[in-house]
């Protein structure tokens, strides 16, 4: 069994525009997702977990861009293919939502062992493609923020 914390963060990558940016992963091609990532340690600030994840899986800094805590967590049942990575028992995680607005596309760098392609979307087809039902939720709430 892993030791991996099950306290994660989910980053929305979008433009002022409505493009959504999503990631294709490594060890599951086809599964579409934001930046994702667990905290390093229990008393890592979310905030923290979060810039951390976006350099390491897109290259981008987010002292550059404004990150936005959207306050906002969800809970979930970790896939059973993915459970050996935490401690035995463990089968939930919780997911703190954040958005990382950026005035227009930006170039993307990735994480080859993580993620093999990246794309920009519209919110609706990046929803779409979404594999998890968490992550869709989350894109699908930039359109609310772009109202405003």
């Amino acid at each position: 069994m892993g030791n991996k914390i099950p306290i994660s963060v989910l980053v929305v990558i979008y433009t002022r525009h409505g493009e959504v940016l999503l990631l294709n992963r490594a060890d599951h091609p086809g599964y579409w997702q934001s930046v994702t990532g667990s905290c390093d340690h229990l008393d890592e600030p979310l905030e923290q977990t979060a810039c951390r994840e976006v350099k390491e899986e897109t290259g981008l800094d987010c002292q550059r861009f404004e990150l936005q805590n959207w306050h906002w967590q969800q809970v979930y049942e970790i896939y059973p293919h993915w459970r050996f990575r935490y401690p035995e028992g463990v089968i939930h995680n919780t997911e703190h939502v954040f958005g990382l607005c950026l005035p227009e596309r930006q170039s993307i760098q990735l994480a080859e062992r993580e993620h093999i392609d990246f794309v920009w979307l519209s919110i609706d087809e990046a929803a779409h493609r979404c594999f998890s039902e968490t992550n869709r939720a989350a894109v699908l709430r930039v359109k609310e923020l772009l109202k405003n």
